[in-house]
């Protein structure tokens, strides 16, 4: 069951750089999947398992499905297999206190996370933020939240009309202007 709701803005969108290392592990170990838990030490940071290796909860909340195909700027023009697609969860709770953010799933240098299947490639995932508008909070609020309990029932996320992958963080998380105060995306 595919919700039918109007476009709204993605929950969560990507780097290049990340779809990229996204692509290296699914090739090494298989279909994926993140969870952003928002605990202390290794849970505040996205953790990327095989799929179905991390139990989802019947709170936590699907923000999207990561199409592996795509890259910056385009859209999907067929409906991805179950292995070209990452599903990235969050924790109730922490999709409560994040609900009006869009995630963007960045990586850096470093180690990642100690049961993250990226550990050992010198690359960690790093979650940045974008907050809504106010009318893409309005086009939000329009559209079911998946939880755990919806997705084992057979619901799906709507297709977006918004691209999946950005060049780089800033694309989707303007920086602000040193010189008026006002955002801007970089180039």
């Amino acid at each position: 069951m595919t919700d039918t709701t109007p476009s709204a803005p993605r929950r969560v969108r990507a780097t290049v750089a990340a779809m990229e290392l996204l692509r290296r592990l699914r090739a090494a170990h298989g279909p994926l999947m993140l969870h952003q838990s928002g605990g202390c030490c290794d849970g505040s940071a996205p953790m990327c398992y095989l799929a179905g290796e991390f139990v989802i909860g019947d709170r936590d909340v699907l923000l999207g499905l990561l199409d592996l195909r795509l890259g910056i700027g385009e859209m999907p023009t067929s409906a991805a297999a179950p292995e070209d697609t990452a599903a990235v969860w969050i924790s109730g709770p922490q999709f409560t206190a994040w609900q009006h953010t869009q995630l963007v799933l960045d990586v850096v240098p470093g180690r990642g996370s100690g049961f993250s299947l990226e550990a050992p490639e010198g690359m960690r995932f790093l979650s940045r933020g974008r907050v809504f508008d106010s009318d893409e909070l309005t086009a939000l609020f329009e559209v079911e939240t998946l939880t755990g309990q919806l997705w084992e029932q057979g619901h799906r996320p709507a297709e977006s009309t918004e691209p999946q992958v950005v060049a780089e963080a800033a694309d989707a998380c303007p920086v602000p202007s040193r010189d008026t105060g006002a955002s801007s995306p970089r180039s």
